[in-house]
């Protein structure tokens, strides 16, 4: 059996199927996954259909494909036939609708091409024949060009891609006639052009894509896509590119090859989203993204080579004659370059990684987290993460040094920074990971969780207390405020700061319960957080009572104490009495809360409770967790 074009691998994987067959009780059984293709058979000009194990590569299935009508396609995704020289029921199951549209195409190609030579053998020979070669590219011959590319069927297309990349002079010439077309405004010859280019695009041959979107012709290529006989007015793609796209080098890449193949990848994207969005199957557009990510995995790789680069880069970063833009286009860079590391074997991302921290890479990131310029300094945040996914361990070797410890109180900063519509959570997720005690080791973790509570704590719940009602009027008066109705903002701080504080605070809870319990009563911080339930956002409302109940699923004595002892309770009996009969998130997050301490037992709790607050709570006593918390306590 031949084996299959290699410009067809990208098609194949798109080809996934499970194969059943039909048993003599009625039942499919299923006879294993692979990919399927359609190709000649051994020794033979028949077409047949294959079924490759995608693990040993074993054929699962070969089935020679008949003229007979016993094909069916069912759904979008399963196409099944009752073999005759098995005389079997067969299935093939495709994983993708995809898939399965392209294989269907195939099967009726190749019956289309039988029922043809059984009508008429003398003329179906002769097309083969036209196929030994192809006809010479001239501006009178583009309309038996077209008729070859576009009317030849699945049995001449291998053949077809085959003389184009035979024939070197294929593509200089058909570009000239293309230049030629354009200066006599030839508008059926542009026509013609364009569906011979679109037709060959959709042969979906990766060495013909090589050769097409190559420096020499990738221009005029996008030029003779521009005259779509279906769009009524041609289009500007080669202006566009031109005179809009502007590429900025954050720093002189001396590698040609690099170059080319950045300039390269931006075209073939374009192609594919805007020239060709809907012209291209899913195949074609699955094999040019698999070019553009093997271009991308090359710059990469070889940049990452290319020791002087990276020193110069980081080098002229930090060099005081570098102008703030191009310091803002070298950040985008690298955030770019970081991203698309992803393409690299794991051993070596991880390796540019660490080449990149001995080059400071966290220092640069400092500088960038300082900017006024908040979307840059989202960049700065995105680098970081991508360095945390790859090995959190880097960014905090760093943070416990000198040098690092402004870079957590930026990240402190920035979590309480209004970044307007762009509001994100980098800053939470990264201090998450920088403080999380079960995958820190020793020293690095204390280190790194001491100077969070010795710097910073204090500063997130000083935002806290600035966003709400002082102290003494929630404390000094009965009369508290309707979550419907409440206060309004003091400190301008947004609501969703205020909520990632309190997640970052619980999570803090969580993982360091020692020193929690000392820095909460020493600093009176849970009477602070419990401001929250002043505000007029009921999910602000809720996040302070899933800290409470953080809080005390750590069962530690001397903070239930606390609570008892300060009252503390008071501010979320009354935020539920104010919320009234109205069943939501408030109402279900304090019922919980009772359930909780009733089912955990917490006697101190459950007697503080009904002794301080029955006479407010009796009226939701048809509740059942009310119920059960008074029952609870009568039992004691």
């Amino acid at each position: 059996m031949g084996a299959p074009d290699k410009s067809q691998e990208n098609v194949n994987s798109l080809q996934r199927v499970k194969v059943y067959r039909l048993n003599d009780d009625g039942k499919w059984d299923d006879q294993g996954t692979g990919h399927v293709t359609v190709d000649y058979l051994e020794r033979s000009e028949e077409l047949g259909v294959f079924v490759y194990d995608e693990e040993d590569n074993e054929t699962i299935l070969l089935h020679r494909i008949i003229s007979d009508d016993i094909y069916r396609k069912q759904e979008d995704t399963i196409i099944s036939w009752r073999d005759p020289e098995y005389a079997t029921e067969i299935a093939l199951s495709f994983q993708e609708p995809g898939g399965c549209s392209y294989i269907w195409d195939h099967i009726c190609n190749v019956q289309r091409n039988m029922h043809f030579n059984t009508l008429n053998s003398e003329a179906f020979h002769s097309v083969n024949s036209e196929l030994s070669e192809l006809p010479a590219v001239e501006l009178s011959t583009l309309p038996l060009i077209l008729k070859t590319v576009v009317e030849s069927g699945i049995t001449d297309q291998l053949r077809l891609t085959e003389l184009i990349l035979t024939d070197q002079e294929f593509f200089p010439k058909l570009v000239e006639v293309f230049r030629v077309c354009e200066d006599l405004e030839n508008m059926d010859g542009l026509h013609m052009v364009f569906k011979i280019m679109k037709g060959i695009i959709l042969l979906n041959s990766t060495q013909i894509f090589e050769r097409m979107f190559s420096d020499e012709f990738i221009m005029d290529i996008i030029g003779a896509l521009e005259y779509n006989p279906e769009v009524p007015h041609a289009q500007h793609h080669r202006e566009f590119l031109k005179e809009n796209v502007v590429f900025k080098e954050a720093i002189p890449i001396k590698n040609s090859t690099v170059l080319s193949k950045i300039h390269q990848t931006y075209k073939i994207g374009f192609l594919k989203d805007v020239v060709l969005t809907r012209v291209l199957d899913e195949a074609t557009a699955a094999n040019l993204n698999s070019m553009i990510h093997a271009n991308n995995a090359t710059v990469v790789s070889l940049l990452k080579d290319d020791n002087a680069f990276i020193r110069e880069f980081f080098a002229r970063f930090k060099s005081p004659t570098t102008s703030p833009e191009s310091k803002k286009n070298m950040i985008n860079f690298l955030h770019e370059f970081c991203g698309l590391s992803k393409s690299l074997p794991m051993v070596q991302q991880l390796r540019l990684f660490r080449d990149m921290v001995n080059e400071g890479i966290f220092d640069t990131v400092t500088d960038v987290l300082q900017s006024e310029d908040k979307k840059l300094v989202l960049t700065g945040t995105d680098i970081l993460i991508l360095f945390l996914n790859q090995d959190p361990n880097l960014l905090r070797s760093y943070v416990v040094r000198q040098e690092g410890v402004t870079l957590l109180g930026l990240l402190v900063r920035g979590m309480v920074t209004d970044f307007g519509d762009d509001m994100h959570c980098q800053f939470l997720e990264i201090l998450r990971i920088l403080l999380d005690s079960s995958t820190l080791s020793g020293a690095q973790r204390d280190t790194t969780i001491d100077i969070f509570y010795e710097k910073h704590l204090c500063q997130l719940v000083k935002v806290i207390t600035a966003s709400c009602p002082p102290e003494n009027v929630a404390n000094g008066s009965n009369k508290f405020v309707d979550p419907d109705k409440g206060d309004q903002n003091h400190s301008g701080t947004k609501p969703e700061i205020l909520l990632n504080i309190c997640e970052l605070l619980c999570f803090c809870v969580l993982h360091h319960p020692y020193r929690i319990k000392c820095s909460f009563l020493l600093s009176n911080v849970i009477d602070k957080i419990l401001l929250l339930t002043q505000r007029r956002e009921k999910y602000l409302v809720v996040g302070a009572i899933r800290f409470v109940r953080t809080i005390l699923s750590r069962h530690d004595e001397h903070l239930i104490n606390h609570f008892v002892r300060n009252n503390l309770l008071k501010p979320l009996v009354d935020v539920f009495v104010a919320n009234g009969s109205r069943y939501n998130l408030l109402n279900s997050a304090v019922l919980e809360l009772f359930e909780f301490i009733r089912k955990e037992n917490m006697k101190l709790l459950i007697t503080y409770i009904v002794d301080s607050f029955w006479d407010q709570l009796v009226k939701f006593e048809n509740l059942v967790s009310i119920h059960s918390l008074k029952v609870k306590y009568e039992q004691f």
